[in-house]
């Protein structure tokens, strides 16, 4: 993955890549950006786990408008938001984000497939592993995993100093 900033417009926002290593591991969820066949705009939410490596993974239902979309054109755009917090009296927000330019793959085999679900099992339950995997391995027939691959990212953060 190439990670540069050179296209933030401001440049005293920038996370350094430290940081966004960061979010891209911890983060909670992130927003897959896609385009329909019309040519539309669709975004949505999801749990993702990233593989220490060059991409993500993500699970959802083995139809649905997602995979409609990759079929149609698997450039997609990844966004992840982390820590927020508004500061009300000075009309601002303190934030962390990484956008991440992906290829998206579908039609995994089951070997990456199941090993997607065990590294989000691992992410969100890792307290409850020995269930998750029996979850896993039962849901399997009604579950797609989607890769992403990471082509080039960039993060932009801002910090609010404390008033004294």
């Amino acid at each position: 993955m190439e990670y540069t900033n050179a296209q933030i417009r401001r440049q005293d926002r920038l996370l350094d890549k430290e940081k966004a290593m960061s979010l891209l591991r911890n983060g909670e969820y992130g927003v897959l950006s896609m385009q329909t066949e019309e040519g539309e705009a669709y975004g949505i939410p999801v749990n993702y786990v990233w593989n220490g490596d060059a991409s993500i993974y993500i699970h959802c239902a083995p139809e649905g408008r997602k995979l409609h979309c990759i079929t149609h054109c698997n450039q997609v755009s990844f966004c992840i938001v982390g820590k927020t917090h508004v500061i009300s009296n000075q009309f601002t927000t303190e934030y962390e984000s990484l956008v991440l330019s992906c290829k998206a793959h579908i039609g995994l085999n089951e070997e990456e497939r199941m090993s997607a679900l065990h590294l989000l099992i691992d992410k969100y339950s890792p307290n409850d592993k020995a269930v998750g995997a029996k979850y896993a391995e039962k849901s399997f027939h009604r579950t797609e995993v989607i890769r992403l691959d990471i082509e080039n990212g960039s993060g932009k953060s801002k910090s609010v100093p404390k008033k004294a």
